[in-house]
């Protein structure tokens, strides 16, 4: 078996190739210069796993061309990385993907849809670099509203389930943590791992920069954060335990997340 990923030279895409690679299936990596084209791209593969680029202007469109190159390269089957709580109004890059998750089913080809949830991952920068003494967690939004947050290699190993066994094909699979934990949880846990103390601290959202970005994606994340503030960002585990079960392993809870990435940092 042969899987394209697009989006394959990011974050996500890394982990979904390196999953795929642990069950013995050849992972083909495309970046954004597969885009000049992309049906030539794509030609020979089985399967392609879509990752859009992160707050992406238009990921309609882009599914879009993905969905149509596809279809002239012969491949028909087709995985798309969304997002939990597509659906939510107030925040528009959340509703890029549930329109996208819309092209992908009424596409003709067999799909499967991810919704994960945010990554434990998100905040082991931040927790790595805290100084011997102990230091804050700080994030621009609410500390104490519950998220499914999720092992990143977990969702990656997921992925190659639904790849490379039958039955997920029409499905749509929210990805979500082993339990709901808050970020004052994580500051917890980060605290027992790195034995230093780590407290959770919610910033001012309005006087947060996001360097690098520009203002529209600092828009989109300001909504993202004031939803956060309200709701957090609630998911199901069951989904996520049941593809692993297939494949003999458990989702992570954040706390072994923690102790696998920062262990030698304390």
């Amino acid at each position: 078996m042969n899987v394209a990923v697009l989006g394959g030279t990011g974050k996500t895409g890394r982990a979904v190739v390196a999953a795929l690679a642990q069950v013995g299936v050849s992972a083909r990596p495309l970046g954004r210069s597969a885009f000049e084209d992309l049906p030539a791209a794509l030609a020979g593969a089985d399967a392609v796993h879509v990752i859009a680029p992160n707050l992406h202007p238009d990921e309609p469109a882009y599914v879009a061309s993905v969905l149509a190159a596809a279809a002239e390269a012969n491949v028909d089957r087709l995985t798309y990385h969304s997002v939990a709580s597509p659906y939510a109004p107030s925040m528009p890059h959340h509703l890029g993907k549930a329109v996208a998750e819309d092209l992908v089913r009424r596409s003709g080809l067999r799909w499967t849809v991810l919704q994960p949830c945010a990554y434990v991952q998100n905040f082991l920068p931040a927790l790595a670099d805290l100084p011997a003494e102990g230091g804050e967690l700080a994030v621009p939004y609410a500390v104490d509203t519950p998220f499914g947050l999720v092992d990143l290699d977990d969702v990656a190993a997921a992925t190659a389930v639904v790849l490379t066994t039958p039955g997920h094909e029409g499905a749509t699979y929210e990805l979500g943590g082993p339990a709901l934990v808050t970020v004052a949880g994580v500051a917890g846990a980060a605290a027992e791992v790195l034995e230093r103390p780590v407290r959770a601290r919610r910033t001012d959202p309005d006087a947060w920069r996001g360097e690098g970005l520009d203002e529209r994606e600092r828009a989109w994340l300001r909504s993202m954060f004031a939803y956060y503030d309200d709701h957090g960002l609630p998911t199901g585990p069951l989904p996520l335990a049941a593809l692993l079960a297939m494949v003999g392993r458990a989702p992570s809870p954040v706390a072994d997340v923690l102790a696998r990435v920062l262990a030698g940092t304390s």
